[in-house]
Parts: structure tokens; C-alpha cells; sequence
């Protein structure tokens, strides 16, 4: 299938992202625009208090609502049923799925893009773990969680891909609605739990390097409670995988 006939559905659930939304948003576009990519940006905002939304109406009006779509939720409703409920409006034969908070650079798009068609894969990963990938902006405290839980994730999962937690990637649209509903999992451990479902259905996954940088704006959403949820999805996924 040419790229000509591809489209790109890019998924970006928000929660109080009025300042990074315009950033990410224009970069998107540039990246994309330049390479001549199909493409149009979801947003799944749950009902953020700070005007993510009247942001994203002002984007629109820039963009054009045919590449801006705001989709809006009520309230914060966990981050699968943000997918579900973007992939339901998403026109593309391919999704992406990033962060809006900037700690995923959009020029690792056409990176993806370019990955998937050399091999025809299901699922592209953006990967911290291998050669050419990293962080930047973390305290060692968070670089030593990040690393302990990737490496017990492999040990006891042995999942074939590098970066089980990352939440930058690249769907065909088919394998990703087969991936959202076989997943049990919520919040932080939904992502390991979709690399660990490609696998067991047989998806081929390709990975490419990416740097993760700590968010510009906002807050960190990962705290303790995120990461007791991880150590108990990592065992019932251990447990029945």
C-alpha cells in the first residue's frame, strides 16, 4: 500500500495540557507536513479544568477540524478506554500513540513510519532500551525504577521487545482494536500488557530508538500508586501468560 493511500490517526489523549498542546501540535505538523504524510490528530481530552479544550477549539480554527479532531470525555476514565474511544473516530489505517506532555518528540514519527514499511510490521515500539534511545530530565531515583521494572518485566515475561512501559507507538488500526479488547489491564501496566498480547497473537513488532524527555510543563503523573499497579500487573501477567 503506497504511503500516498496510508493515513495516520495520531491519538493524543490530554489532561490539563493547555501549554503543551500548541507545542505538540505544531511539531506534529511539521514533521508530518514535511514528508508529505497523510495524516489527522485526535484529541481525547478528559474534561481537563484548565481549557485544555478551548485550546484545542483554537486549533482548530488554525489546522483546520478536518486535521484537528477534539473528542472529548467528561472525566478521567483511564487511558485504554481513551484509545477506544479514539480509535472509534479515527479515519487512518494506521494509529499513533504518544504523549501530549512533549516527552515524546514528534520527529520520531516519520522514524516509524519509515520502520513499519521496510518490514510490513504490526506494531512499531518507540524503545528507550536499545542502541541510540534514552532519557533525558530524569534523577537517578527515576532512571532506577524505570531500568529495575524493564528488567524484571523481561526476566520474568520474556517478551521480545525492549521497552515494555513506553507509550509512544505505532499501530496498524486492525491489530490495536484486537489488542485493546483482549487487554484486562488499566492505567500504567496497559501498555506492557499490549506488547505481551502482539506477541502471544503473533504480531510482529519492530522497534526503533527514541529519546524519552521529562515533561516541559505539568506535572508527572507517575507516583507511587502507578507503581504498586505495575508490580501487581507484572504478576498477573506472569501468572496467566
Amino acid at each position: 500500500m503506497s504511503s500516498k493511500v496510508d493515513k495516520y490517526s495520531i491519538l493524543l489523549p490530554t489532561y490539563n495540557e493547555r501549554e503543551n498542546l500548541p507545542i505538540i501540535i505544531w511539531l506534529i505538523s511539521q514533521y508530518l507536513t514535511k514528508k508529505d504524510y497523510n495524516f489527522e490528530i485526535i484529541i481525547i481530552d478528559d474534561g481537563s479544568p484548565d481549557g485544555t479544550q478551548e485550546v484545542a477549539k483554537e486549533l482548530q480554527k488554525i489546522y483546520g477540524d478536518d486535521v484537528i479532531l477534539l473528542r472529548p470525555r467528561e472525566k478521567k476514565l483511564g487511558l485504554g478506554t481513551a484509545y477506544v474511544h479514539g480509535i472509534k473516530h479515527a479515519s487512518g489505517n494506521f494509529i499513533i500513540i504518544m504523549d501530549s506532555d512533549l516527552s515524546h518528540h514528534p520527529k520520531f514519527i516519520p522514524k516509524f513510519i519509515e520502520k513499519q514499511k521496510e518490514g510490513n510490521f504490526d506494531v512499531i515500539s518507540g524503545s528507550r532500551y536499545i542502541s541510540g534511545g534514552g532519557v533525558s530530565g530524569w534523577d537517578f531515583k527515576r532512571k532506577l525504577v524505570s531500568r529495575g521494572a524493564n528488567f524484571l518485566t523481561q526476566l520474568l515475561l520474556r517478551p521480545g521487545a525492549s521497552d515494555l512501559t513506553g507509550s509512544f507507538r505505532l499501530y496498524k488500526k486492525d491489530v490495536l482494536e484486537k489488542l485493546i479488547s483482549s487487554c484486562i489491564s488499566k492505567g500504567y501496566v496497559f501498555q506492557m500488557e499490549m506488547i505481551i498480547r502482539a506477541r502471544q497473537f503473533n504480531y510482529t513488532i519492530g522497534e526503533v530508538p527514541i529519546t524519552f524527555v521529562d515533561r516541559v510543563y505539568g506535572e508527572s503523573k507517575l507516583g507511587g500508586s502507578e507503581i504498586v499497579q505495575f508490580a501487581k500487573g507484572l504478576l498477573y501477567l506472569f501468572a496467566t501468560t
